[in-house]
């Protein structure tokens, strides 16, 4: 697959079928990870691969949990919002309420869930490339996947269900469900670069425009 089509259709993908994800493409996701940049070349980073059954089941009950946390704190007032206005914002957020309640219900039908853990990476510089070259990689195999990290709401609950060592330092840095998307891959609409982008100081326009996806 060309790199550009990649970066450009590589967005989150709830909704997915149950259908396995065969062996091979996993080992390619975590390959493609490991590769990623390191800082210092560390390397402190962990990945799990959870596609038990009753792990998921476990996991499913805490994402349930930890998702109706987040609507009732920190995206308390956009759903608010969202539920009573019909502009763009307000009618694009809806969507956004509807895909993740539905992985909320569905959570346990994924095939497969990449749990991310660093160590002493602050910043996440290393972690979040890491993921993000997996999540590119199972784009390439025609794999859709989704980065969350609201399991956190639920860390130490999810940590005894993986059986992640508490007294090491470690922190989980995100989930990513993977699937087979059901739905199409597309570019994903955004606001244009040069409206959230400035040249050498603050607030100074970029110097050129691009008003459409220059891909493809």
């Amino acid at each position: 697959m060309d790199i550009r089509e990649a970066l450009y259709t590589t967005r989150a993908m709830r909704r997915v079928t149950p259908d396995a994800i065969p062996e091979d493409v996993q080992m390619r996701v975590l390959d493609a990870a490991i590769r990623a940049p390191s800082g210092g070349n560390g390397q402190s980073w962990r990945f799990m691969l959870v596609d038990d059954i009753e792990q998921r089941a476990k996991l499913g009950d805490l994402y349930r949990e930890c998702i109706d946390v987040l609507w009732a704190t920190v995206y308390a007032d956009r759903v608010e919002s969202a539920g009573a206005n019909d502009d763009p914002a307000s009618v694009e957020f809806r969507r956004i309420i509807n895909s993740v309640n539905w992985a909320q219900e569905n959570f346990a039908t994924y095939p497969l869930l990449l749990f991310a853990f660093d160590r002493g990476d602050g910043s996440g510089g290393s972690i979040y490339p890491a993921v993000w070259s997996a999540m590119l990689q199972a784009r390439a195999d025609g794999v859709g996947s989704s980065l969350t990290t609201v399991l956190n709401f639920k860390n130490e609950e999810t940590f005894e269900v993986l059986g992640v060592p508490a007294d090491k330092g470690w922190k989980m840095s995100c989930c990513v469900p993977m699937g087979y998307p059901t739905g199409k891959w597309g570019v994903a609409k955004r606001k244009p670069a040069h409206w959230v982008s400035y040249r050498n100081t603050w607030g100074t326009p970029v110097g050129f425009e691009i008003d459409e996806p220059l891909w493809p």
